[in-house]
């Protein structure tokens, strides 16, 4: 080889070496690997990594001066193996081999990569990998809640004042007082009895809705149920006024809600004290507001009644009574709830949850569905581990905890009702395709035993059988009863149209009081085989008492000159006259004989007459020597 082939040979050498550089290297910044230096034997100890070289078995080797240079070990971590360019051709002497000499090698120190299919529990740079196999898991026995019968079905009334308490009232009447005072320089002297009379007048016009507040009043279209309880001046000061909390001592105070707060959480506590099955979902509720008062309070959900407004998280049974609340407000939403290190660093749904679930009474015997929104994998481990709760929830594709599930494509092709699981850690994770694939996690029921449902078929156009698991069926029975609370809400709302943001949550709270009471009394009935009064009686009931319990009775006297005199009319069959409330009938306040120029049939004997009424009930009633009817109608 001549003198020139030699000298091209380290060039050619580098280019070799330089072509397998990363294309990153060269246009970019150079990777740095870092790298470590441990002994090849991991039995070796760090005593035996010393400088000091071992005894050589050859007394008479004397090591050469470039032997000397070379064997640096930290000097050639750098270099590549790449045969010597010098053109001497003497041959170095050579070691002989030492026994029991500790070499060392050269570890990287990059840290591995997570495998595309690898999937771990606690966090992508686990080492631990969850292994999901094709197993179902078993059922969770949920035990049907007992509750004991009451001696007797109580009033409409009574049932409202267990949520709707007299502390309430009395907390609204002395803080309206109060905010009066400070905007005008003098109350306007209301009185617990008179916000009783504001909120039957409410409730009243939850049912007969006009289009203004001002038409119940008007000659034209005058509603005396409601205009003769309070005039119209004083309901309007009375709704100008309403307040809940003192102004002045909320500056500094990080609670967005705090205008509502203390009637928020009195009737929160009131919720609690209901006793509630062993099911419970969770999810949200929208409290309708248009306004652009309360700033980033209001949210927006398009796929609820009231699109824009407060967003509120609730648990609820599948009976449809909520039992607890939480009210969304941005970062400092959990900011009067203890969570431990692990839960603050849940995401929000989690997070929600887990706030909502601390309150059931028995968490190990119960079972809480809850929507994608909220459903994870480490959710519903968090939930078992910490409380006992068992879940079940749809769940989005990116939070099974990296189940192998078939795709969509693949489930489509292989029909309707066709589906796909993975288990581990007694997690199960199911796919079902219906109109389209829905994904769902549960610890608390799996695949078996299969179930069906109705399905409509275009193809045949008829009702055909679409066979699911078994958590398909738990999962739609049990998720709705939020749903069912809102419902009764919408049914009869409370008119709530304000500018001020507070007056909308004001009367969703006492919405919610009648919906609430209106299902324990239903329960109750149920339990005694009676049969319930319908939503609008039991609103209307608790109306007509509210403005008449523990109250004299209204003035007697001619109609207001407003109204135009009664047009002559022919005859026509006499209507039953409304029976009081018993609350009403027996609060012994205001119940006088009135004598009236006409006869009429006692309401208490079947066959009596009598021309005596009472001023309070207005009701006929036997009122001689011989028959005492007034005194034991008023008596229970």
């Amino acid at each position: 080889m001549s003198e020139r082939k030699k000298s091209l040979l380290p060039c050619k050498l580098f280019l070799v070496k330089f072509c397998k550089m990363d294309v990153n290297s060269f246009y970019g910044t150079r990777t740095r690997t870092l790298q470590a230096l441990v002994p090849e034997n991991p039995q070796d100890s760090d005593a035996d990594l010393s400088d000091v070289d071992d005894p050589i078995e050859d007394p008479d080797y004397h090591p050469v001066r470039e032997e000397v240079a070379g064997d640096s070990s930290f000097e050639s971590l750098d270099e590549d193996d790449a045969p010597s360019t010098s053109t001497s051709s003497k041959k170095l002497p050579c070691k002989k081999r030492r026994k029991g000499k500790h070499t060392l090698k050269t570890v990287s120190l990059k840290e591995p990569e997570d495998s595309p299919g690898s999937s771990s529990p606690s966090g992508p740079h686990n080492g631990t990998r969850r292994i999901w196999k094709h197993e179902d898991i078993e059922e969770f026995q949920v035990t049907e809640a007992r509750f004991e019968p009451p001696v007797v079905v109580q009033s409409p009334f009574q049932y409202f004042r267990m949520l709707f308490t007299d502390e309430m009232i009395q907390h609204v009447a002395h803080h309206t007082n109060l905010y009066s005072a400070q905007e005008l320089g003098d109350p306007i002297k209301t009185n617990p009895e008179e916000i009783e009379d504001f909120l039957s007048m409410l409730l009243f016009m939850g049912v007969f809705k006009f289009p203004s507040l001002e038409d119940y009043w008007h000659h034209e279209s005058r509603f005396s149920v409601i205009a003769d309880i309070m005039p119209r001046k004083r309901f309007q000061l009375l709704r100008r006024y309403i307040h809940f909390n003192d102004n002045q001592q909320c500056n500094e105070n990080p609670d967005r809600f705090y205008k509502i707060r203390p009637l928020f959480d009195m009737l929160r506590n009131q919720c609690l004290l209901i006793p509630s099955t062993y099911k419970h979902s969770v999810d949200e509720v929208m409290i309708g507001y248009k306004g652009t008062r309360a700033g980033s309070l209001r949210q927006y959900i398009g796929n609820k009644p009231d699109k824009w407004g407060f967003k509120v998280f609730c648990r609820a049974s599948s009976s449809g009574i909520i039992h607890d609340l939480l009210m969304y407000q941005g970062a400092s939403t959990f900011f009067n709830v203890t969570l431990s290190e692990e839960e603050q660093m849940l995401p929000l749904g989690a997070k929600v949850v887990t706030t909502l679930c601390k309150t059931i009474q028995q968490p190990r015997l119960s079972v809480v569905f809850f929507d994608n929104f909220f459903t994870s994998f480490k959710l519903v481990q968090t939930l078992q581990t910490s409380l006992g709760v068992q879940c079940i929830g749809t769940v989005r594709p990116n939070r099974t905890g990296g189940a192998p599930l078939m795709t969509d494509k693949e489930l489509i092709k292989r029909g309707r009702g066709s589906y796909d699981y993975r288990s581990a850690e007694g997690v199960i994770a199911v796919k079902w395709f219906d109109n389209k694939c829905v994904n769902l996690l549960s610890n608390a029921s799996g695949i078996m035993p299969l179930s069906a449902v109705k399905r409509w078929c275009k193809e045949s156009k008829e009702k055909i059988t679409v066979p699911c698991p078994s958590l398909i069926p738990a999962y739609n029975e049990h998720m709705g009863g939020i749903d069912l609370s809102d419902m009764l809400v919408h049914l009869y709302k409370t008119p709530a149209k304000s500018r001020r943001w507070y007056i909308p949550l004001f009367g969703y709270i006492l919405d919610l009081s009648i919906a609430n009471s209106w299902l324990v009394y239903k329960r109750d009935c149920g339990l005694l085989n009676e049969k319930a009064m319908p939503l609008k009686r039991f609103r209307l009931a608790v109306a007509h008492s509210l403005n008449q319990v523990n109250k004299p009775a209204s003035k007697v006297g001619r109609p207001s000159s407003s109204s135009p005199p009664p047009p002559k009319k022919h005859y026509t069959p006499r209507p039953s006259l409304p029976k009081p409330q018993p609350d009403v009938r027996y609060d012994s306040l205001g119940h006088w004989p009135l004598h009236c120029d006409k006869r009429g049939r006692c309401n208490y004997c079947p066959k009596g007459v009598s021309r005596w009424k009472c001023q309070k009930c207005n009701v006929f009633l036997c009122l001689n020597a011989n028959q005492e009817c007034f005194a034991a109608y008023h008596q229970k």
